[in-house]
């Protein structure tokens, strides 16, 4: 997405990506079970038939192999489908028109549309809405469209919960249950650019979408490269290949993977450009250091010649905010510049830390993230600070937080710990 890698300033960021889901004993998903029978369902949430196939599920190709290998008919009413459902918003079969008796007898037989249940939704001040989205019955992920001139950015979970633990993010918080579905990630799409009525290649509306909601998107690889192909065709939500972007923590082999079968936007969690401050900050840089970060990307660029990388680095007070810090940023990222053989590859977007309640790490004053940004710029490089949007229903960058039967210890853990300093209520 041209627009975030070089300009974009209100995006919201990632629950920041998780490593790759930690497998989960079977005594543990028994204990999660017996957890689960005494927990309040999610509201608004109706079962999905698992005899029925999900269209949400299928990409044109898988589509197209579904009409003709399931229900024996041509590749070319897949097509038909794809409209009706992702252009028209239509999820009952019944309506759609040009679709003969028998055809859709078949698909009421064989196929279901199910999108996800709105459990609420909030609008900001600033234009902002976010969604809260029913999963399953103890599970709910949020979803955030941010509006702008000329432009309408939609941020979208690929997770309920996140696996990481990086330090400064409250999705973190909540731990980790599972991966979204496909259909669990594009239904997010669909209840956005319905509530928008976005027509696409018409009145569009949904112009970006940003894999930066709860969770890291590379550890759902297959779930969510599917979901991006249904975004970026035409018979789906029609978006331009640079329009989508995936945000990662650092998958190394996954981005190598990424640049082999997509073509979408790169994003990079950075935040510290030493491995030092950076595996505090993002645990995964213990598993995956900047070196091999960074040649990642290289390599990601290469395949994608004339397009750049975005380094996101969320300044914290007194952490990673100090002249030194900009200093190691601007080598690291010119070092990125001259492999790639390419001025500007490397973009930065600046994110001012958003407070959340237990969190030990503060939002530098606005003096020390300018004179963060005046070094990066003086020095030729592109960073623009990124407009907290959506703070006052708490969709700002790394605000994002859902309904998660946590299979860690994570979201207990930090009750705990909101308890012991008084503020119980705030979890």
């Amino acid at each position: 997405m041209t627009e975030l890698r070089a300009t974009t300033n209100d995006l919201p960021h990632a629950g920041d990506a998780p490593a790759s889901a930690t497998p989960v004993s079977a005594q543990a998903l028994a204990n999660d079970v017996a957890i689960a029978a005494t927990q309040p369902a999610t509201p608004g949430y109706v079962a999905v038939d698992p005899s029925k196939t999900n269209l949400f599920d299928l990409d044109r190709v898988s589509l197209e192999d579904f009409f003709e290998q399931t229900l024996g008919e041509k590749r070319f009413r897949a097509h038909q489908v794809m409209k009706w459902i992702h252009h028209r918003y239509v999820t009952d079969f019944n309506d759609m028109t040009d679709l003969g008796k028998a055809l859709r007898a078949k698909l009421e037989q064989h196929a279901q549309v199910r999108v996800p249940q709105v459990v609420f939704d909030k609008a900001s001040a600033d234009g902002t809405h976010k969604w809260l989205l029913g999963m399953d019955p103890k599970n709910a992920i949020e979803t955030v469209f941010i509006p702008d001139k000329g432009r309408g950015t939609l941020c979208v979970s690929s997770q309920v919960g996140c696996a990481l633990n990086c330090q400064f993010c409250s999705t973190a918080t909540q731990g980790f249950n599972r991966n979204l579905s496909t259909a669990e990630i594009i239904g997010q799409v669909w209840v956005a650019a319905r509530h928008l009525g976005n027509v696409p290649h018409q009145q569009r509306k949904l112009t970006n979408v940003v894999m930066m909601g709860m969770g890291e998107p590379l550890a759902n690889f297959d779930n969510v490269v599917r979901a991006m192909s249904i975004m970026r065709d035409d018979l789906g939500y029609g978006l331009a290949n640079k329009r989508v972007t995936l945000s990662t923590a650092g998958m190394v082999p996954m981005i190598d993977k990424l640049g082999e079968v997509s073509d979408v936007s790169l994003a990079v969690s950075l935040h510290a450009a030493n491995d030092e401050l950076r595996s505090e900050l993002v645990p995964l840089n213990k598993k995956y250091p900047i070196a091999q970060l960074m040649e990642a990307c290289v390599r990601y660029a290469l395949r994608k010649r004339g397009t750049s990388v975005t380094f996101e680095y969320t300044l914290m007070k007194g952490v990673n905010d100090q002249p030194q810090h900009a200093r190691q940023l601007l080598r690291l990222l010119r070092q990125f510049d001259n492999a790639v053989q390419m001025k500007d590859a490397a973009k930065v977007n600046l994110i001012p830390f958003n407070p959340f309640p237990g969190t030990r790490y503060e939002r530098p004053d606005d003096a020390a993230i300018r004179s963060f940004q005046k070094l990066l710029n003086d020095a030729g490089m592109i960073a623009p600070v990124r407009r907290t949007r959506g703070d006052d229903i708490d969709a700002a960058c790394g605000q994002l937080k859902g309904q998660v039967m946590d299979r860690t210890r994570r979201q207990a853990e930090f009750r705990k710990k909101l308890e012991s300093q008084g503020l119980g209520d705030a979890a």
